[in-house]
Parts: C-alpha cells; structure tokens; sequence
C-alpha cells in the first residue's frame, strides 16, 4: 500500500493539470468573461511547475513511469510554452470570434500529454501521451470552424497524424514480439542478452520508431503536414504546436532511442543523419519562397527540427543538454515571432504577408525592434540566445566527431539568413504600403516581455540554462 501511495505522489502534477482542465471546462458553463478562464489557467500552470519542482525523483507505476531530472526540463519547457500561448491567445480569440473556454482546456489537456510523453519509461505509456496531445491539438487546429483553411489545417493534420501513430503501434507491436515487453530499459537488457541487436525484425521496429517520432517533430522527410497546418491554424495554436509537441516528440525520442535502442545506436544514428540533412535542407530552401509568415515559420520550424536532431546525433550528456537547451530558448524566439504577428491581427487585416511588414520600423517602432530581435535570434545572430543554442549544438555535435555534418548545418543556417533578414529588410527599409494599427493587450505585452528577455538574457548568459539542462540529465 505505501508503495501505490508513493506512485501517486510522483503524478500530482499530472492529476493536478488534469483537474484543472477540467475545472476550467466546467467554468465555460457558469462565465462570460472567458479571458478569467485563461488566467486561472496561467495560475494553475505556475502551480503545477512549482508541484513539479518538488514532487520527488524515482519510478513509479512497476517502472512505467518516471519523475527525473530530464523530465523536469522538458516539463518546464511546456509549462512555459503553455503560459506563454495562453497570453497571447486572449485578445487574439475575441479578434477571431471564437473567445470559448474550451479552447483553454484543450491547451491544457495537450499539456498533459506531453507531460506523459517526457516521464513515460514504457512504450505503451509514451503511446497515450502522444495520443492524449495529437487529439487535442487536432481539435485546437481546427478551431476556427468559419475558415475553410482552418478545417484543412485539422483534416491534414488528423491524417497524418493518424498515419504516424499507426507507424508507432507497428514499431511497438514488433518490440515486443522480439523481446516480450514494452519496458525501455527491459528491452535495452534484453537486445544484450540475446544479441537480437542485428536482427531485422528488430531493426524495423527502429525504422518505425523514427518515421513515427519524425511526423510529430516534423521532420523531412515526414513534414508534409506543418506548412498547412501552419498556415491554417489560428495563429496562437500554431506558436503552441511549433513548441510544445515538437519538444515533447524530442522527449520521447530521448528515452526511446538512448534507454531502448541503445545496443543499436550505430543504426539509428546511420538513418536520423540523412534524415537531419534533409531537414536542414528543406526547411530553410523552401522558407526562401514563401510569401506568408507563418508559412515561412512553419519551414523555419522544420530546419530548426534538423538542428535539434544534431544533440540527439552527437549523444551523450553535452549532445543531449544542448538539444534540450535549444530546445528551450526556441520556445522564447518562436513564441515571441507569433506574438509580435497577432499584433498585427485585427479586423479585415490579418496582418500574415511579409508585405504587411514593409515600414513598420516607421509605422510602429518598438513592434518593428521586437520582431528584429526574434528575427536576429532565430538566425542565430549574437548577442541573442538563438546563437548560443546553436554554437552548443553544433559544438556537442563536433566534440562527438560529426564535424562535416556541423558545415552542412552552419550553411544551412547561413541560408536561412535570407529569409529571416528579408523581414528586417520590409520593416526598415521599405516604406510603408498603409497604415497598420496595432492589436495590442496587457496580455499580450507581458508575452513579450518575457519572450524578448529570454532571447536576451540566455543570449548573454547562456550558462544559466546549459548548466540547468547538464544538471538535470544528472539527477
């Protein structure tokens, strides 16, 4: 009896965020002002961090379910990602017409199953966490019923999504076939103790994992989904799912690839190499034509996918710390760009072509510096912690002996360039085509604070969060 008591003790954040979603959906029913509902959303969000912090380490669950410091991290990294979406959602909803508290809920429910995703230790848990946050978001994609592009971006992404979780039940399935349990470090033991690692039933079950992991992170090429999805979603669902699943699909990897399929780390690394090129490549060569932001970010997010894949590639303590640095200061770029497109959102103006940002340095200077300093960051110009998220990255990736796979990817990123200093150049050195008003929202702004001064000050002192993310794979 102590020892079920003990388990539930190291889910309370879960139960937590569960109870709290929904209570929030309860509150839809009894209130008007639905933007109380997102702030006792960002409330309990803070409260479940804090629960977070001090539920205590070990496994739970006959080890299916684990409380460490790699999933702290990550959960962290939600956390943020979910207070920051709700923030800049709440003006942005009443704009669009769709200002309901389920909207909310749902946030928190695809929360949870990235939650599930960073601790689950066994296959079939990691499965219901990545299926609790795919429903979820499949719903909050669509979530602007009176769009037809809305709709398309939740079909598409329903159908792919779907498409990759068959890959995973397959990868699953053939797991455990081989070895008789679903358990990541009992197949790790049992891959060595019966020396199956060379066995091709087992390296397809490999196969299947990486496609599967590759759709949800978007990675090239299984990224066929993103740019519509993107584009179509509203726009403060496409900041929240350019963040929090990716990094929870990274989580997943993490414990799948290093914990499982360790005993096989040659032939996994051999596939996610061209797949990390590939990434690179179409994410910031197909960027270069877009036209509309959020389309050119949805490619961004693809090449920014292949970077991260350089920590998992290089392994080890250093490679896995600055994927799950890089990870994190991606959260405060990425989210900060959406934000500064939802100011520009207003009645009859969408405020989504690049067009849209010619004079704005002119029009309104302080959006024009914001989105600068995101810009500058994503491309991975010092002094901004987008710089140091990838100098860490490609450094893991050459200390582990990939040096020609880090000049492929510092010309990728020299590429991207064009399209990311294209918007600088609309917004400072063209003047402007209308008049452009700003939608702006106490909210909203605190968003950004917090945003710009990640980018700044992990830009400045990045051993704050290095030596966090080193710490927490010791713990």
């Amino acid at each position: 009896m102590q020892s079920s008591y003990a388990d539930v003790a190291r889910i309370i954040p879960e139960i937590f965020l569960t109870s709290l979603a929904l209570l929030l959906l309860m509150m839809e029913l009894v209130t008007k002002k639905k933007e109380f509902i997102g702030f006792i959303g960002i409330i309990g969000v803070v409260i479940t961090a804090y629960l977070t912090l001090i539920t205590n380490p070990g496994r739970a669950f006959s080890d299916m379910f684990i409380v460490d410091g790699y999933s702290n991290f990550f959960k962290l990294i939600f956390y943020l990602n979910v207070i920051l979406t709700i923030l800049i959602s709440i003006r942005y909803l009443k704009i669009e017409g769709v200002n309901l508290g389920e909207y909310y809920s749902l946030i928190l429910f695809a929360t949870l199953g990235m939650m599930i995703m960073a601790s689950g230790t066994d296959l079939i848990v990691i499965y219901l966490g990545l299926e609790l946050m795919a429903l979820s978001t499949y719903v909050l994609a669509g979530f602007l019923r009176h769009e037809i592009r809305s709709n398309e971006a939740a079909l598409k992404y329903f159908l792919l999504g779907a498409f990759s979780s068959a890959f995973l039940l397959y990868g699953i399935a053939l797991t455990y076939g081989m070895t008789g349990t679903t358990n990541l470090k009992d197949i790790a033991s049992y891959v060595t103790q019966h020396g199956i690692a060379k066995n091709p039933v087992f390296t397809l079950s490999m196969i299947m994992f990486i496609i599967a992991f590759g759709f949800k992170i978007a990675a090239a090429p299984f990224h066929m989904w993103a740019p519509d999805t993107y584009e179509g979603a509203p726009t403060s669902i496409t900041a929240f799912m350019s963040v929090g699943p990716k990094a929870a699909g990274f989580a997943a990897m993490g414990r799948v690839f290093f914990d499982a399929l360790g005993p096989i780390r040659l032939d996994w690394v051999a596939v996610i190499i061209p797949i990390a090129i590939l990434t690179m490549a179409v994410g910031n060569i197909i960027a270069i034509s877009q036209t509309n932001i959020k389309r050119m970010l949805a490619y961004s997010s693809i090449a920014h996918a292949g970077y991260a894949l350089l920590g998992l590639i290089a392994g080890g303590s250093e490679g896995l710390s600055s994927m799950m640095n890089y990870l994190l200061i991606y959260a405060f770029m990425n989210v900060g760009a959406f934000a500064v497109i939802i100011m520009l959102r207003r009645e009859g103006f969408k405020g989504e072509d690049i067009d849209d940002y010619s004079g704005l340095a002119k029009r309104h200077p302080l959006a024009a510096g914001l989105m600068l300093v995101f810009m500058f960051s994503l491309t991975g110009i010092p002094p901004t912690a987008g710089f140091v998220g990838k100098f860490y990255l490609f450094m893991s990736a050459i200390r582990a002996g990939y040096t020609g796979l880090v000049i492929v990817a510092v010309i990728f990123s020299a590429i991207s360039a064009y399209f990311y200093l294209r918007i600088v150049m609309y917004m400072y050195m063209r003047e402007p085509k209308a008049e452009v008003e700003l939608s702006t929202s106490a909210p909203l702004g605190i968003a950004l604070a917090i945003t710009v001064a990640g980018v700044l000050i992990l830009g400045v002192f990045p051993s704050i969060v290095i030596h966090l993310a080193k710490a927490s794979l010791l713990g």
